[in-house]
C-alpha cells in the first residue's frame, strides 16, 4: 500500500480460495478423473489410450500445414485398415 497507493489492495481470506484451490494436486487428479466412476476405470482407459493418443497428435510445430494434413490423412487411413471401420456401414 505503501509502494502503489493508487491501486486497490483488497485483503480477505477467501478472495484468492478459487484461484488457489484449482492448483491442488487433488484437483488436478480430480478434473482427470471426471467422468470416471472409480480410480480403477480411469487407469484402465488411460493404459489403453497412451498407446493409441501419440498416432494422433503429431508433432505440429514442426510441419507446415499441408504436410500436417497429409499426416493426418495418412494416420486416419492407417486406423481405419487397422480397426476395420472404413469396410463397416455407418449408421445416422
Amino acid at each position: 500500500r505503501e509502494v502503489m497507493p493508487s491501486v486497490e489492495h483488497r485483503s480477505h481470506k477467501g478472495l484468492n480460495n478459487r484461484a488457489e484451490n484449482s492448483h491442488q494436486p487433488t484437483r488436478q487428479r480430480e478434473r482427470a478423473m471426471k467422468g470416471f466412476r472409480s480410480i480403477g476405470r480411469a487407469q484402465q482407459f488411460l493404459a489403453a489410450f497412451s498407446g493409441i493418443s501419440p498416432h494422433f497428435r503429431p508433432r505440429r510445430h514442426r510441419m507446415t500445414a499441408a504436410h500436417y494434413r497429409t499426416e493426418m490423412n495418412t494416420r486416419f487411413a492407417i486406423w481405419d485398415q487397422i480397426t476395420g471401420a472404413a469396410s463397416r456401414p455407418t449408421t445416422a
